[in-house]
């Protein structure tokens, strides 16, 4: 039976997929006008992609239809929470108390401010996420759920096949991921570069033995979760005279990399880095700080603006880079800010395909 938008969406959301949820939800605008329900929802979404603004304005449109929906107060709480406003933050979670002695997450947010409410922490919290526990709970990532029954299934026939091929106790630390099938055979090894130079110029022209080395180092970088490492590599294969069996194989290793956040990113490399080499850390991510202007927002939903690369105060400005969005972005052009996003080319240019942005809380 087919489901209806918004349920599809909370799926999406349980799945941590909020993007998509939200562009799910603003398709059927016209269907949802004045539900309660679609307010709510797309705010919870925006909260948790950090587009404060747009989630503020949605829980104000839910908010006219119906007051003391726990999930909307805890929404609101959060927002302010987010902010520092910590009086305002609990008197909606007072509120929630009233309509529902029970709850948890006002409870634990409460005791966060009892505890920890100063500026500063909330600043870090915001900033490392781990202010979303006191979110709208969304519940259990079904994909997640899988992936532990997968695990422990593997898990129980990894004891077995070690309790009957390694009676004595050997054990193997599997990797991050199983990539044999994309380790170099031996005739690929021998036969690394591309036999015919004549038909095409290429920007690295490099031995089999480099190119084996580069390969072998973009393997490590990946099994050490250094996915922009391992992306330089790749990049510098991919425009040297490598053999094509060998640039497929690497193109095949670019699936498995990941999506950073700004926790996770490791190996940035610089603005002035990337003027240089662009080709070189062609699909890295970065997370570059600095200010925005010429901010565009398009009928579709999109966004684009220049990131002008930096610090704080444009003291020391690195060079400006075209930044696009697939969807809005709401960002105090006056205040700092860090971008998150994939190095890309357009029309030569360098610019980023922006996945996030941070603004610190302070003003």
């Amino acid at each position: 039976m087919a489901k209806d938008a918004l349920s599809l969406a909370w799926l999406d959301m349980r799945r941590r997929h909020f993007a998509t949820a939200i562009k799910r939800l603003e398709a059927k605008k016209e269907i949802y006008d004045e539900n309660f329900e679609y307010y709510l929802t797309l705010g919870i979404a925006c909260l948790y992609v950090g587009d404060i603004g747009a989630s503020s304005s949605y829980f104000q449109m839910a908010r006219r239809i119906k007051l003391t929906d726990t999930r909307l107060l805890l929404g609101q709480a959060a927002i302010f929470l987010r902010r520092g406003d910590t009086a305002r933050a609990l008197q909606y979670y007072l509120e929630i108390k009233e309509n529902d002695p029970q709850n948890k997450t006002a409870d634990e947010a409460m005791e966060f401010i009892r505890v920890h409410g100063n500026y500063d922490t909330i600043c870090r919290w915001v900033d490392t996420g781990k202010i979303e526990q006191f979110y709208p709970p969304l519940g259990s990532n079904p994909d997640r759920i899988a992936l532990i029954a997968v695990a422990g299934t593997a898990f129980v026939l990894g004891c077995l096949f070690a309790f009957i091929f390694f009676p004595r106790g050997q054990i193997y630390n599997g990797p991050r991921a199983d990539l044999t099938k994309l380790e170099l055979s031996s005739d690929e090894k021998s036969d690394a570069k591309e036999k015919d130079l004549s038909s095409q110029s290429y920007a690295f022209v490099l031995s089999s033995k480099e190119i084996n080395k580069r390969y072998n180092k973009a393997l490590q970088y990946f099994q050490a979760h250094r996915d922009n490492a391992a992306q330089v590599e790749v990049n510098v294969i991919l425009n040297s005279d490598a053999s094509v069996a060998v640039k497929k194989k690497t193109r095949l290793l670019m699936g498995y990399f990941e999506i950073p956040d700004f926790d996770s990113i490791t190996d940035v490399p610089s603005f002035a880095e990337v003027a240089e080499k662009p080709a070189v850390y062609l699909d890295c991510w970065v997370n570059w700080g600095g200010k925005i202007s010429n901010a565009v927002t398009y009928e579709d939903g999109s966004y684009t603006c220049d990131l002008l690369v930096g610090d704080e105060t444009l003291t020391k400005y690195e060079g400006t880079v075209r930044v696009h969005f697939d969807s809005a972005q709401t960002i105090d052009t006056s205040r700092a800010v860090k971008v998150l996003g994939k190095i890309v080319l357009e029309d030569g240019m360098v610019c980023l395909a922006g996945r996030a942005v941070y603004q610190s809380v302070h003003k």
